[in-house]
């Protein structure tokens, strides 16, 4: 493989500049574009043996504030933030925390038991765990031969 530095900027391809444009640019801003524009709180989503389990980062909410609903095959976990009243006699300098709404939605297929998701708050961090349905085994049948 060969190194090249290339010290115009222009001359850098259109699909480069882009990839550095898109890498370079949510680490600049301190946010990501999901976060800052469309509101969703980043997820983690592991699978175990016998359920999935959903982790969404969402620092500063109250355990009340959340809304998980199951319609049909769609997961939906919502919280309408309302906007707290502000101390007229306080000035703020800087101000980067911010609880928005959010709503985000996840498709479940059939190998899904929708009537045994648990949900905890802990630290920041909302936690569905979503259990698998068992799967039925079928026994071994031996054919006779005739």
């Amino acid at each position: 493989m060969t190194l090249v530095k290339v010290n115009n900027p222009i001359a850098k391809s259109f699909d480069g500049l882009m990839n550095q444009f898109l890498n370079d640019f949510p680490s600049a801003t301190g946010k990501t574009i999901r976060e800052e524009f469309l509101g969703f709180p980043p997820v983690n989503i592991d699978e175990k043996p016998n359920s999935y389990l959903l982790q969404l980062a969402v620092p500063g909410y109250e355990k009340t504030d959340f809304t998980i609903k199951l319609e049909a095959d769609l997961l939906t976990i919502s919280s309408a933030k309302t906007v707290e009243t502000k101390d007229e006699t306080v000035k703020a300098v800087r101000k980067e925390f911010s609880n928005k709404s959010f709503k985000r939605s996840f498709t479940l297929d059939e190998k899904i038991d929708g009537t045994n998701i648990v949900a905890k708050y802990e630290n920041g961090i909302l936690n569905v765990e979503i259990p698998k349905k068992e799967v039925e085994k079928t026994a071994a049948k031996e054919i006779a031969i005739l």
